[in-house]
């Protein structure tokens, strides 16, 4: 059976605005300042040089762009495991173990504390879970011609 690639799309920008949502939240109010004052602490001057230049629109533009992909591999693996939460979940969770191995390079750099790796990784398991549960809600399966 083909992927309907427009529900993908579709399902993936509403799983990217609300990955967006949920990273506004999480990092203005929940662990964004620790993480700055880690940074800081790791080297002066590196959490505003994360925010320089075009981060404004880059960082929201990954956003939705992880939300594409969320569902894309939601579509993928819905054959084999069946539509519904825990196919999104499965979806999820394989980008949130990629995910946690790329920090983890900041842990080891010392650019970020265990805790706090651990606390985004968590965090980052719901938002991840959320956003492609909503967006998967979205995809159906393309009518076969």
């Amino acid at each position: 059976m083909k992927m309907n690639m427009g529900k993908v799309l579709l399902g993936g920008i509403v799983a990217g605005i609300v990955m967006l949502a949920i990273d506004f939240v999480t990092n203005t109010y929940l662990l964004g300042p620790r993480y700055v004052a880690e940074m800081e602490a790791f080297k002066p001057g590196s959490s505003a040089a994360m925010m320089a230049g075009n981060a404004k629109f880059v960082y929201p533009l990954l956003d939705l762009i992880l939300g594409i992909v969320l569902v894309w591999i939601y579509a993928a693996i819905r054959p084999r495991f069946g539509p519904g939460p825990r196919t999104a979940f499965y979806a999820a969770a394989a980008v949130w173990i990629v995910s946690m191995i790329s920090y983890y390079g900041y842990l080891q750099m010392g650019m970020m504390s265990a805790g706090l790796w651990w606390e985004f990784g968590i965090v980052g398991l719901i938002a991840l879970t959320i956003a492609t549960m909503i967006g998967a809600r979205i995809y159906t399966e393309a009518i076969p011609s």
